[in-house]
């Protein structure tokens, strides 16, 4: 699908106009969105625009770096955004002039949407180009927040909630959550170094221009950053907490057997002896052998307790 929007001299705006009306005089500036684009209307972008074939070939080659690419007459920008359900990135490309703006995005975009419905609502005299981008970079930022302050929260319940689910169900949410985080992380860095570079140019106007309201993206990239970090940080201390605890279980039922085989191992000795009925074995036939026997027995495992407990292992089991 392909949408336009464009803003005549007499502050009006007007929808959807063919393309050769895009460049009339009477039209200060347009925004034309390719979204989700069937092949056909992406050659538009070549046939109509005439982009440079280096900008088209990276809207097409999944997934680019962000990115800025200075061109005769236009920047161009990769963007991403964060997709809320699996984390993975969606690219955002924009042509950026001072006559015009043009997005593509292979994937439906909530930024593009959410400005595109701002612009139409407000009126010619609050945009132009520049600061569309900028409202585009700003609500792909915002919508970096809410699937990680979801994390956030979702580790703080898996803390609260550590004693009644085992210790594998745990982990595993754990190492779900870190990976999610790494997903995000390689999002937002790259959009971070992106906003650094835009800001340190001083050729681009459009930046300049808001460098204020640039540099309050870039504040709240530092701080995504500092959001993803410490919940890595954070996983990795649960899953290292959550391991010691299946050692020491570990370590308890080793224990537990080790005391169990101790005691029963010469017990069974003793059986085994006596169970192998030679003829010549005087004991076999004493009145009180098999009393004798097991009274024995019994003398070496309560010994044997008595050994463990003053070593302190049954301490295991409180």
């Amino acid at each position: 699908m392909i949408r336009s929007i464009a803003v005549t001299r007499d502050k009006k705006i007007r929808t959807d106009l063919p393309y050769q009306e895009l460049n009339s005089p009477d039209i200060v500036w347009y925004w034309v969105d390719f979204s989700m684009p069937t092949e056909a209307e992406s050659e538009k972008l070549s046939e109509v625009f005439h982009f440079h074939p280096l900008a088209i070939e990276d809207c097409f080659h999944f997934l680019q770096r962000p990115k800025l690419d200075e061109y005769d007459g236009y920047q161009f920008l990769v963007l991403h955004e964060l997709n809320h359900d699996t984390f993975v990135s969606d690219e955002l490309d924009i042509f950026h002039s001072d006559r015009y703006i043009v997005t593509f995005h292979l994937t439906e975009s909530m930024a593009a949407d959410h400005v595109w419905k701002r612009v139409a609502e407000d009126g010619a005299a609050e945009h132009s180009p520049s600061k569309i981008v900028y409202h585009l970079i700003d609500k792909l930022v915002d919508d970096y927040f809410p699937p990680l302050y979801k994390m956030e929260d979702r580790l703080s319940e898996i803390e609260d909630e550590e004693s009644h689910k085992s210790p594998q169900t745990v982990i595993n949410e754990v190492f779900d959550i870190r990976s999610d985080l790494l997903r995000a992380r390689r999002t937002i860095a790259p959009m971070r170094d992106l906003i650094y570079r835009l800001l340190g140019i001083q050729t681009f106007d459009f930046v300049q221009k808001q460098k204020a309201y640039f540099n309050d993206i870039y504040d709240h990239l530092l701080k995504l950053t500092e959001i993803v970090d410490s919940n890595r940080e954070l996983t990795s201390d649960m899953r290292d907490s959550y391991e010691s605890i299946n050692s020491n279980r570990m370590n308890s039922i080793m224990m537990t057997l080790t005391i169990v085989s101790t005691i029963f191992i010469p017990l069974t000795f003793i059986a085994g002896v006596y169970g192998m009925n030679f003829v010549d074995m005087p004991e076999l036939r004493w009145e009180y052998g098999y009393p004798a026997a097991m009274f024995l027995m019994g003398v070496i495992a309560l010994v044997m307790l008595w050994r463990f407990k003053r070593k302190g292992w049954f301490n295991i089991f409180k």
